[in-house]
């Protein structure tokens, strides 16, 4: 009896642990999974009609949850981010580029990390951020625990490249999508008993047109039958490429989804799938007008998927017209968030659409703007930016103008084009007086890249885009590159120098200044690489080639807190050109 006594009193012990368990896992907010490709067109999904690819992971979750047939994102990169991250108009954050500081978002914005965290989630970013560099405006300054991946807005290799692991720099391993993945397949392993965020920018199909082996071998020599409405826009080749680079997101989504699976976590995450933009090349868009770039409906039409098993409808598609202005204001909305939004939203929360049979939603219109075009979408009627009227139900691809037969519903769009220009474009400053900040008291690593640099004298850019490009042609001492910073507190900081230099070249001396402080250092040991990748391009691009960058510590410099210009100079330049230019790294000391 003794026995049986003790055995029933361990009994009573166990179940009482496992109740608060079972109550803890019921009650847990749903987990968040947003998955955004970049440059990948509506028609760039098998679920979507083209039948010269196949997604049967991505096609699975809109089987499995919910498509929105008409979603609109913002013409090209930068923006869709902000809008996604904010669920405000890119342009009222400050957004108005894709490099070179003008991709960053206010820091007096909130991002959706921001909210979640407050919240008790825990958060992680793999991918393309281009929404800001140096902190606050990286990742970790905007509600990110853990980012891997890089900050601007492409990037030259796709093979083990020169990425960051929060503010340090590291080498990828593998296929940079791949790499992202496994970086969250690892998170979510790791988080499986708390709420999290895991946002997935990944940054294909983008160009440069890099793809694995595995990938383009089935693709090289494929006959492709569904084409762009004018085929003869159509390049075959990097078509080939970007719908091989679509498979392998595809096959990368289905890793993520295999683990939330294995975890036991898919019915209680909610996933989501979209691009930033329309299709980067003339390609199959089911007869779409545009591409990226484009304010037309194929410009910024993207596939949104959102899947959550046993929360939302299988197979259900939503006709109703919407914005990734309302992924923030959804996901607080199922999150049962507790912050209220410190500015006012221009997105709306779609959880009734997604939850109830008949909903009551209004009639609302969504506006698209890029390089001063704007148009306006509501539910049946698009005004293009040449104020057009397009009839999208029965003239989807917009051949026929029917402003003239439509004067009220032209006038309509026209007065909501006006009030949009006249009280949201109008909060975009004419000139960015930002400057990039060093030494935020709640970091330690500053990326100071060739990207945000301004090259005076013969210096060139290896590339007319700057993202990820670095400086050349370096052949006299009058010349110099320089950043417009703010320093934010005085500290001693480490520096590296990433740069390459031909034997013949070696033995340069340069400065590095800034106010009162300089830091003189000499290049004494050559290094010149080879592109990376040149291989594995499947198409030719116009990006420049990247190459390896050999990291220098140059020593310690003092800087003080204020706004000024930072300076690298070459004081001697015993060859006929001083480095090859990609990089400075500060870390603050102590």
């Amino acid at each position: 009896m003794k026995n049986l006594f003790f055995v029933s009193l361990i009994f009573l012990l166990l179940s009482s642990c496992e109740k608060p368990t079972e109550e803890k896992k019921a009650n847990k907010p749903p987990n968040i999974v947003l998955i955004l490709t970049d440059d990948q067109g509506w028609g760039d999904l098998s679920i979507n009609g083209n039948r010269n690819l196949s997604t049967p992971n991505i096609d699975a979750l809109a089987k499995n949850g919910v498509a929105f047939d008409r979603f609109y994102v913002s013409p090209v990169c930068s923006p869709t981010r902000a809008e996604i991250l904010t669920g405000r108009y890119a342009v009222r954050s400050g957004v108005y580029s894709t490099s070179a500081g003008g991709e960053r978002i206010d820091l007096d914005e909130v991002t959706i990390a921001d909210y979640l965290k407050e919240n008790n989630y825990n958060t992680a970013c793999y991918g393309k951020w281009h929404s800001g560099m140096q902190y606050p405006y990286h990742p970790n300054g905007r509600g990110f625990d853990d980012y891997y991946g890089f900050c601007s807005g492409h990037w030259g290799n796709y093979f083990s490249p020169m990425l960051e692991r929060n503010g340090e720099i590291v080498k990828g391993e593998g296929f940079i999508i791949d790499d992202f993945t496994d970086k969250a397949v690892s998170f979510i392993e790791e988080n499986k008993e708390n709420p999290f965020f895991l946002y997935l920018p990944y940054n294909t199909p983008h160009s440069p047109m890099q793809v694995p082996d595995k990938w383009w071998d089935k693709f090289k020599d494929k006959e492709l039958v569904d084409l762009h409405r004018d085929p003869a826009e159509e390049d075959l080749v990097f078509t080939r490429a970007a719908l091989a680079l679509c498979e392998n997101i595809d096959w990368n989504v289905g890793k993520v989804m295999e683990t939330l699976r294995a975890q036991g976590l898919e019915e209680n995450t909610i996933v989501i799938y979209l691009s930033d933009n329309g299709p980067n090349s003339y390609r199959w868009n089911d007869g779409m007008k545009g591409r990226k770039g484009s304010t037309d409906e194929g410009g910024v039409r993207s596939p949104l998927i959102m899947q959550w098993k046993g929360k939302f409808e299988g197979g259900k598609k939503i006709n109703q017209i919407a914005s990734s202005l309302d992924l923030l204001p959804t996901l607080t909305d199922f999150a049962e968030m507790q912050s209220q939004y410190k500015k006012p939203l221009d997105g709306k929360s779609l959880k009734p659409l997604l939850l109830e049979e008949s909903p009551d939603w209004q009639e609302r219109a969504i506006v698209s703007h890029w390089k001063g075009k704007t148009s306006v979408r509501n539910q049946q009627y698009r005004l293009d930016h040449e104020n057009h009227l397009f009839d999208m139900l029965a003239d989807p691809g917009q051949k026929v103008d029917i402003s003239e037969q439509n004067p009220a519903i032209l006038q309509a769009l026209l007065a909501t084009k006006t009030n949009w220009e006249n009280n949201v474009l109008v909060e975009l400053p004419e000139e960015d007086l930002r400057t990039f900040p060093i030494g935020h008291p709640d970091y330690v690593h500053y990326q100071i890249p060739a990207r945000d640099g301004i090259a005076h004298g013969t210096i060139q850019r290896s590339n007319r885009w700057p993202n990820c490009s670095y400086f050349t042609n370096w052949t006299s001492t009058k010349d110099e590159i320089t950043w417009d910073v703010e320093v934010q507190e005085d500290a001693d900081y480490e520096v590296t120098i990433y740069y390459t230099c031909s034997p013949e070249n070696v033995g340069g001396k340069m400065t590095l200044n800034f106010m009162d402080t300089e830091l003189a250092f000499e290049i004494s040991e050559a290094f010149d690489s080879p592109f990376l990748g040149k291989e594995y391009d499947r198409y030719k691009r116009g990006e420049s080639f990247i190459k390896d960058f050999k990291p220098l510590n140059i020593g310690k410099i003092h800087l003080q807190k204020g706004e000024g210009i930072l300076t690298l100079k070459a004081l001697e330049i015993p060859g006929e050109e001083a480095i090859d230019f990609r990089l400075l790294m500060l870390k603050k000391l102590g």
